[in-house]
């Protein structure tokens, strides 16, 4: 199968059956949705949800957690994967968004890159998902979907899975085929045992047809 049309019966598929797809993890402005990120490094957003309600109560602002004592940031995230790495992050990021953005995070992938705890990954997240932009973010599912699918070929890392994609990939359709990718691989295609027989997509996923009996 050509890869052209792969991409189109994947795209096809997931317009179809999914119209709606969205990030699970829950906030309400970008300062919020920049620590939800941030938190969910290696970590389930089921848990992030868990720890950013409280979170927020003790630090409802930029400015709050820019100022903030590292070990109260610790007490609250503790149950978090790297909870030491991610509360330096967390004080780091907000010390520059107020001190170099007057608190306000940039929309540019590049310009947010430059911010402590967020790397490509999570500035084409904040720039979909807050600014509607057309970035493709690639975590772990996303690597692993697409080249079990047959999207991505031989991709050594995510960037090279992202530069793989969008060239498939409309514009109007990035952010959102993030999420399918993201949603497919939490619920349908896991790591471990993918459920290729719930899976609508393994008439032409090229895994299911190396591995029939999946």
């Amino acid at each position: 199968m050509r890869k052209e049309e792969r991409f189109r019966l994947v795209l096809d598929y997931f317009l179809q059956h999914h119209p709606v797809a969205e990030t699970e993890l829950k906030y309400t402005d970008p300062y919020e949705l920049v620590v939800a990120v941030i938190l969910s490094a290696q970590c389930t957003d089921k848990r992030v949800n868990i720890i950013t309600p409280p979170f927020f109560q003790k630090f409802p602002r930029v400015n709050a957690l820019a100022d903030a004592d590292p070990v109260q940031v610790f007490e609250l995230i503790r149950s978090c994967s790297y909870p030491n790495n991610k509360t330096k992050n967390l004080i780091a990021m907000a010390k520059v968004l107020v001190e170099n953005y007057g608190g306000v995070l940039p929309s540019d992938v590049d310009e947010l890159q430059k911010i402590p705890g967020i790397g490509r990954k999570t500035a084409n997240v904040l720039a979909s998902v807050i600014f509607n932009k057309p970035a493709l973010a690639v975590d772990t599912h996303v690597f692993r979907v697409s080249a079990r699918i047959g999207l991505s070929v031989n991709a050594k890392n995510p960037l090279q899975t992202e530069q793989q994609l969008i060239k498939y990939i409309p514009e109007n359709l990035r952010s959102i085929a993030h999420h399918w990718l993201i949603l497919h691989g939490r619920y349908i295609c896991q790591a471990r045992k993918p459920r290729c027989g719930e899976c609508g997509l393994k008439a032409f996923c090229k895994f299911y047809h190396t591995n029939p009996a999946s």
